[in-house]
């Protein structure tokens, strides 16, 4: 994976171990399409879960080149700090201990306390396995005048 620093930049591991939004990019016959998701970063690699009634597994199944945007945006201190990926991605078979880092990362490590729809996943989920070719890692941060 290459790593394109801007002029600015930040530690890309602490960075995804946080609770970010990602933006998975990929493309269809139709056009562009883009879909917000959670993700866990393992293995050098980014994560996704897809279940029976998302369309971007399909999507990356006839096309595997995506692009994936992660933005750590707080308006009160002016904190920008944006990861852009650009690479390929696989469906792969659902992995239980996986999807469970994968919540405790958003929802905490008590599973007692999830919604009930991420206790009990269904085996006809799959993972997004996307393998970054490169990524642009850049605080765009600005000072916030009070």
């Amino acid at each position: 994976m290459e790593i394109i620093r801007g002029k600015r930049s930040f530690d890309l591991d602490e960075f995804l171990n946080k609770p970010l939004f990602a933006h998975l990019s990929t493309t269809s016959s139709e056009g562009p399409r883009e879909s917000p998701v959670w993700f866990i970063w393992e293995d050098k690699c980014l994560w996704i879960i897809g279940t029976p009634e998302d369309t971007f597994p399909l999507r990356i199944d006839k096309n595997p080149n995506c692009a994936i945007g992660i933005v750590d945006f707080d308006p009160a201190t002016g904190k920008v700090l944006h990861a852009g990926f650009r690479g390929k991605a696989t469906v792969e078979p659902f992995n239980f201990d996986l999807a469970k880092r994968l919540f405790a990362k958003y929802l905490g490590s008590n599973e007692k306390d999830w919604d009930s729809r991420f206790k009990n996943q269904d085996p006809k989920n799959v993972f997004i396995r996307f393998v970054p070719e490169t990524v642009v890692v850049r605080d765009q941060s600005y000072n916030v005048n009070r």
